[in-house]
């Protein structure tokens, strides 16, 4: 229970970590990100509101219970990233800069995959 738990906080954290920064820079629509999303052809009003999403989304997977709402939350985060990877790589192709997509799936994955291993450990302990 204990390695599920380090993996689990380790994953999720670096997790938080990668889309709240990108998702601060939307909600106060710094230059920088502004820019980008010109860049890909996006009206700049979403900027706000995929910020927001995304910070609403980092909460969810960060608190305890609510297991309905982490559902949702990684996919939400998901579909965050597959759009945001789509959208780079029809403007830019493959670029190095892809790899920060990769490892935003990976974290993605390792997270989720351990919530549920966490809960299962967790079921089978009360069970025990």
């Amino acid at each position: 229970m204990k390695k599920i738990n380090i993996i689990f906080w380790i994953s999720t954290g670096l997790l938080a970590l990668l889309m709240g920064v990108g998702s601060i820079s939307n909600v106060l629509k710094q230059p920088e990100a502004v820019a980008m999303f010109q860049h890909l052809g996006y009206p700049v009003y979403l900027l706000p509101f995929l910020g927001v999403a995304k910070i609403l989304g980092v909460i969810a997977i960060v608190i305890p219970g609510f297991p309905r709402l982490k559902e949702w939350a990684y996919a939400g985060l998901t579909y965050d990233l597959a759009g945001a990877t789509y959208s780079s790589i029809c403007t830019d192709g493959i670029a190095p800069g892809s790899l920060v997509f990769l490892i935003g799936f990976g974290l993605i994955a390792l997270s989720y995959i351990y919530h549920h291993k966490k809960q299962k450990a967790a079921l089978l302990h009360v069970m025990a």
